[in-house]
C-alpha cells in the first residue's frame, strides 16, 4: 500500500501560461517526453498535418493549430508525480483559462525571447497574483533573434511588477547562441543545435567553468568578455535569491533556453521541481484545509461536455485538496446536499483516459457528471461539510445576442447553451423576466463565439443567429436590496441577470459606469462574482 503522506509530498501541480506562439505547447510536450508519457512530440501546424499536439484534442483545435480548452496531463519524473494544467495561449482564450489557474499550485510562464511580455500574459499573471502562487519564467527561442536578456528581465519587472532572478544566463542569441551559464553550478552548458542530445542532459565533456581556458576558445573572445562582465554585474547588482519571495510570487526564477531543440528544458524542469512546493493548503468556510489531512476533499474547477461525442458524456474535473481518493468511495456533494459515489474516476491525458483506483491531494481527476455538478462545488468525506472558497466568475469582455434559427429546436438550444455555459467557456445573460428564446452570450475572447457556434451545430444540432452587441463592460450588482427600476442609468446601459438570478449591468463605456456610481448613492459594483 502506498504511503499517503509520501504520495502527497511528491505531487507537483502547475499550470503553463503564455501568449500565442511563445512555445508553451512545445515545452509541455518536452516535459511529457522526459517523463516517458509520450514517445513522439506532435507538431501543431494545422489540419493538413496528421500529427497534433497531445494536449490539443477538440476538432476545432486540430483545424486551427491552437489550444481552445484546458488540458490535464499527469506523468512521473525523477520520483515526482507531476500534474500539468495546459491552458490555451491563443489571444482569444476563454474564462476556462482563469479557472484552471485556480487549481494550480504554481505557474510556468513561457515568454518568446523576441517579443517579451505580451497582452495575454498580463491577464493570466493577474490571476496568479490573486492566488499568491509561485511563478517561474522560461524565456524561449534563444536560438532565434531575440531581445537583450536585460531588456527581457526589465520588461517582466515593469509589466508584471515582479522581481526576477536569472537562474542561468544566455551566451549570445540567434545564430550566435552558444549556450547558457548556470549560475548555481558555475558551469556553461553548450548549445548543439543539431546534436542528438542537444540540451536533453548536461553532457559533461561539453561543460566548462567560467575560468576554463577552453571556454574562451569555444565561444570566442567577444562573447566570453560579455559573459564575464554579465556574470559580474548580475552577482553585484541583481536581486538576491529569496525562496520565500519565490513561494509567494514576488520573485520569479528565470531560465533561458530553446524548447524546440530541447535545450535547457530538462535543467529547467529539475530546478523547478526542487524550488516549487507540494500541494498547498486551501481556504474553506471552516478554516484552512491541509493537504495531509486524512479526510478527502476536492472542488470542481472545470466541466467538459461531449469529450467523447459518441457517448454524449460530461466530465467534471476535480482538484483533490486533501487526503486520498479511492474508486467506489462515498463522498458528500456539499452544494447538492447529498451523498454519492463518483463513477468512472479517470486520469486524463488530453482526450485519452484511464480508469484509476486511487488518487491523492494535488492530483486532477475526471468523474462522470450526471448533470449535478457546478463549477466551484465541494466534494468531501461524509460528515466533513466544508466549502472551498468560490471560484471567481470573471467579467466577459465581448457580447453577442443569440437565438436559434429553427424555433422547433428550442429544447436543444436551451440544453446546448446551458451545458456550454456550465463548463465556463461562455456566460449567459437574459434581460430581466425574459425567457431563453433570446440570450446574451458573454465571452472573454472572440474565439469562444466561434467555438460556441461550432459546438451548437456539431454537438447539439442547432443553427444559431449571432449579433454583436456594443457593450464592453459588465458589472455585478453587490447590493442585494437594490431596486433595479429606481436606478438612474444612461440610455445605453442594459440591466440583465445571470443563470443564478444575480443582477448585472452592461455598459458601453467607462463613462457610463462612472455615471451609474455617481448618480446612485451606495450602489456597489464588482468586476467578478464568486460562485
Amino acid at each position: 500500500m502506498p504511503d499517503t503522506k509520501k504520495e502527497i509530498e511528491r505531487r507537483r501541480t502547475f499550470a503553463i501560461i503564455s501568449h500565442p506562439d511563445a512555445g508553451k505547447t512545445t515545452l509541455t510536450e518536452k516535459f511529457l517526453l522526459y517523463g516517458g508519457a509520450i514517445t513522439l512530440a506532435g507538431m501543431v501546424k494545422g489540419k493538413r498535418n496528421s500529427r497534433h499536439a497531445v494536449s490539443d484534442w477538440m476538432e476545432i483545435e486540430k483545424q486551427r493549430g491552437i489550444s481552445v480548452t484546458s488540458s490535464v496531463m499527469q506523468f512521473q519524473y525523477d520520483g515526482y508525480c507531476i500534474n500539468i494544467l495546459d491552458t490555451p495561449g491563443h489571444q482569444d482564450f476563454s474564462e476556462d483559462t482563469y479557472r484552471t489557474l485556480m487549481a494550480a499550485d504554481s505557474a510556468v510562464m513561457v515568454i518568446d525571447a523576441s517579443k517579451g511580455v505580451e497582452a495575454q500574459t498580463r491577464k493570466l499573471f493577474k490571476v496568479c497574483v490573486m492566488r499568491d502562487i509561485p511563478i517561474f519564467t522560461f524565456i524561449n527561442k534563444m536560438d532565434r533573434d531575440s531581445l537583450s536578456p536585460y531588456d527581457l528581465l526589465d520588461d517582466i519587472e515593469k509589466e508584471l511588477g515582479i522581481g526576477t532572478y536569472p537562474m542561468n544566463w544566455p551566451i549570445g542569441s540567434g545564430v550566435d547562441f552558444k549556450g547558457v551559464y548556470d549560475r548555481e553550478k558555475g558551469e556553461v552548458l553548450m548549445f548543439e543545435p543539431e546534436g542528438e542530445n542537444a540540451g536533453r542532459k548536461e553532457v559533461k565533456e561539453q561543460d566548462f567553468s567560467l575560468e576554463d581556458a577552453a571556454l574562451k576558445q569555444a565561444i570566442g573572445d567577444s562573447l566570453y568578455t560579455t559573459l564575464a562582465d554579465d556574470v559580474e554585474l548580475l552577482d553585484g547588482a541583481g536581486y538576491e535569491f529569496d525562496l520565500e519571495k519565490v513561494r509567494h510570487g514576488k520573485l520569479s526564477p528565470v531560465f533561458f533556453g530553446s524548447a524546440l531543440t530541447n535545450f535547457g528544458v530538462e535543467p529547467f524542469l529539475e530546478s523547478f521541481l526542487k524550488l516549487t512546493t507540494p500541494p498547498l493548503s486551501r481556504e474553506t468556510s471552516h478554516g484552512v484545509v491541509d493537504p495531509q489531512d486524512d479526510a478527502f476533499s476536492a472542488f470542481v474547477f472545470k466541466i467538459q461536455a461531449n469529450m467523447n461525442k459518441a457517448h454524449r458524456d460530461r466530465i467534471a474535473f476535480l482538484r483533490i485538496c486533501s487526503g486520498k481518493f479511492e474508486k467506489g468511495m462515498e463522498v458528500e456533494h456539499v452544494q447538492g446536499g447529498r451523498k454519492m459515489k463518483l463513477s468512472q474516476p479517470q486520469q486524463l491525458m488530453a482526450q485519452s483516459r484511464e480508469i484509476i483506483e486511487e488518487a491523492y491531494a494535488g492530483d486532477i481527476i475526471g468523474v462522470f457528471d450526471p448533470g449535478v455538478f457546478s463549477i466551484g462545488d465541494t466534494l468531501c468525506s461524509p460528515g466533513k461539510k466544508i466549502r472551498f472558497e468560490g471560484i471567481p466568475t470573471f467579467a466577459p469582455e465581448l457580447f453577442s445576442l443569440v437565438r436559434q434559427k429553427d424555433t422547433m429546436k428550442r429544447k436543444q438550444f436551451v440544453k446546448g447553451a446551458t451545458q456550454i455555459a456550465q463548463e465556463g467557456a461562455i456566460q449567459i445573460f437574459q434581460e430581466i423576466d425574459s425567457g431563453m428564446e433570446e440570450i446574451i452570450v458573454g465571452v472573454v475572447g472572440s474565439l469562444q463565439f466561434d467555438v460556441f457556434q461550432y459546438r451548437m451545430e456539431n454537438e447539439y444540432n442547432v443553427d444559431i443567429y449571432m449579433q454583436t452587441l456594443p457593450f464592453q463592460f459588465i458589472r455585478w450588482i453587490d447590493n442585494e436590496e437594490i431596486e433595479l427600476k429606481k436606478l438612474n442609468l444612461t440610455s445605453d446601459t442594459k440591466k440583465v441577470q445571470d443563470t443564478k438570478g444575480r443582477y448585472l449591468l452592461l455598459f458601453s463605456n467607462q463613462w457610463s459606469i462612472n455615471w451609474a456610481l455617481e448618480h446612485n448613492e451606495g450602489l456597489l459594483l464588482s468586476e467578478f462574482s464568486r460562485s
